[in-house]
């Protein structure tokens, strides 16, 4: 079925600039990268507005006037059982609006060359091999893990799911081109629930480092204690050296000024003016040069994403890498004493052949939304806990319009931190994104979202992220289901959040704030906002997540907790997990440290089991 109709329905357009014209084929490759279910939704939307406008009007909406098409969306738009319709259609077109209209490419320049890489496609791996070491995903806490036993002197190999992309080849495609490869499942990894929340994480060597912000904080020391004492995980003890060490693999250095771009100085007016405490972020990026692209591949080599940094390393102490080789299951050895043995990995490859290779240890790195149906799918499923326990770091996003040309899009993509409510758990950043890709949905319908994009240079945003209590699952064995009902606490955080963010907006001069919200999507004063939001709760938010954990914790309750004190996992020998299911609960922060030092802890402490006969 086609969108035609219905892109130029929401988009307004009237024969005029050529950009729109192309939006709907740029939409085709973008619903292309959709699993299944996610494609079958939006053509089961896009047929029931069709269905819509055919009994209101004896034709198809490609073929009314472009006032008959915007009337038929804004009726549609007043009905509460189809509204939602069009919320769901907005996501796709605006992704491929934005980059039809802007056409952003990377900054012109020398790429540097990438530090080596042992790595080989899983097509040219032998069917049968052998390690002292097997990881399973090579993001931040594989590549640590894998680096920490390679350098002790174990034979390690790393099986990741995605590809290898060279830097150098992020300069070649648009960003919107590179954003359907780099995420799983295109970027469409959906919680259900109450809200929906946008999931989404990277599938690439180096995991979703990849795509990540550049973002570096250390884990607050009251959560290190937390983790200690309430939950038992007895390696929050050791995590302080493992962060420096981290820190200082990564390059880890506040963001210069110079590169921080306009979003980023306006948040940094807005809370002086307010007296609020905020600062350049830390970030693993020096020599930024302000693309506005960590979240499709740092286009300059800047970002030190694990495949540039960490990864490196690994190979250079004999760690090897196979790439595109999906871990179905962890074998297993029974015949011995006791609970069963790891005895290595079996994999696919993309052509659909297996390949194994035997070794008596796992380290499963797979990811928080991945770890769990493996280990189902390897008979390592049968903690009531595993895949419970999830914290996903909620965030919901704001806008302000200003005077003057803001340009977000130019400069430091994730730039400023503002900690004034962080003790109350909420965290705010000034965050930008290519055009299309933020998490913020522009208002509006026809021509007033056309308006909208038109005008969105002269947009700043905000996001702003929750500690949130453990209200998720992960279920599945071979696809995985993720379901995420929003504690209300932390729906109450979400909404003080948007006040807050609309505050340091008005504070910095912004005209007019744009709440996100579709029945109450603007303010143009402080006053006007409060009211707004006196009649809207966290339900009406667009809410998105981009730091799962918790779902195998480490703890000393067995019961609670499927691995035990030092990240091994319970009920087996010789299975660590190494990433960020293994932590306790939310890390308050962009988790790309903590992830990084507890996996440097588990695989330490189990070197150092073994050199004493653990």
């Amino acid at each position: 079925m086609t969108a035609d109709g219905l892109v130029a329905a929401l988009l307004a357009d009237e024969g005029g600039p050529a950009w729109p014209a192309r939006v709907p084929h740029r939409l085709d490759s973008v619903l292309a990268a959709l699993p299944r279910p996610a494609r079958a939704a939006v053509h089961a939307a896009v047929a029931a507005v069709e269905s819509y406008t055919l009994v209101r009007t004896g034709r198809p909406l490609a073929a009314l006037r472009p006032e008959e098409r915007e009337d038929v969306l804004r009726s549609l738009a007043r009905r509460p059982r189809l509204a939602p319709l069009l919320d769901l259609l907005k996501v796709p077109v605006l992704l491929a609006a934005g980059t039809e209209r802007t056409q952003a490419r990377p900054a012109p320049g020398a790429v540097p060359q990438d530090p080596p890489l042992d790595c080989t496609p899983a097509e040219e791996w032998p069917a049968r091999t052998t390690a002292d070491a097997v990881v399973v995903g090579s993001g931040a806490g594989g590549a640590m893990a894998a680096r920490t036993l390679a350098r002790a002197g174990l034979d390690v190999v790393v099986l990741e799911e995605g590809r290898h992309h060279p830097t150098a080849s992020f300069g070649r495609r648009a960003p919107l081109d590179r954003f359907t490869e780099l995420y799983r499942d295109g970027g469409a990894t959906v919680a259900l629930g109450r809200p929906p929340v946008l999931l989404p994480v990277g599938r690439a060597v180096g995991g979703t480092t990849v795509v990540n912000s550049g973002t570096c904080y250390r884990t607050p020391d009251h959560v290190q204690e937390r983790w200690r004492s309430v939950f038992g995980f007895a390696l929050a003890d050791r995590l302080g050296p493992f962060l420096d060490e981290a820190e200082r693999t990564l390059r880890v250095a506040p963001q210069p000024l110079d590169v921080l771009g306009d979003n980023g100085l306006l948040t940094l007016t807005g809370a002086e003016r307010l007296g609020w405490r905020a600062a350049p972020l830390r970030r693993n990026a020096p020599g930024c040069k302000g693309s506005c692209q960590c979240v499709v591949g740092c286009p300059t080599g800047a970002k030190q994403s694990v495949q540039l940094s960490v990864l490196p390393d690994a190979c250079a102490a004999g760690a090897r890498i196979v790439a595109g080789a999906r871990v179905h299951r962890i074998l297993l050895d029974h015949d011995v004493p006791g609970p069963p043995r790891a005895a290595g990995v079996r994999a696919r490859r993309p052509d659909g052949g297996e390949l194994e290779i035997l070794s008596p240890l796992v380290v499963t790195a797979a990811g928080t939304l991945q770890t769990p149906p493996l280990l189902r799918r390897s008979g390592l499923g049968g903690h009531p806990r595993l895949g419970r326990n999830l914290s996903v770091h909620p965030a919901t996003s704001v806008a302000g319009r200003f005077t003057e040309p803001v340009t977000a899009w130019r400069g430091v993509l994730q730039s400023v931190g503002v900690e004034e409510l962080h003790a109350q758990g909420i965290l705010i950043e000034a965050t930008a994104s290519p055009p299309g890709m933020t998490s913020f949905v522009l208002p509006g319908l026809g021509r007033e979202l056309r308006c909208e994009l038109e005008g969105s240079d002269h947009l700043a945003t905000l996001g702003a992220m929750i500690a949130d209590r453990p209200s998720g699952q992960v279920r599945g064995r071979d696809r995985t289901l993720v379901r995420y009902d929003l504690d209300p606490r932390d729906g109450d955080r979400l909404m003080t959040a948007v006040r807050a963010m609309g505050r340091l907006l008005f504070a910095a001069g912004a005209t007019e704030v744009l709440t996100g919200i579709p029945r109450a999507p603007r303010a143009r004063s402080l006053d006007a906002l409060d009211e707004l939001l006196t009649s809207a709760g966290a339900r009406d938010l667009h809410v998105s997540a981009f730091h799962p954990t918790g779902t195998a914790a480490a703890g000393d309750d067995p019961q609670r907790a499927p691995a035990d004190p030092e990240g091994r996992l319970r009920g087996v020998h010789g299975v660590l997990v190494a990433d960020g299911s293994v932590l306790p609960s939310c890390p308050e922060v962009n988790p790309q440290l903590s992830i990084m030092a507890a996996a440097l802890a588990v695989s330490d402490a189990w070197l150092d089991g073994a050199r004493h006969g653990g």
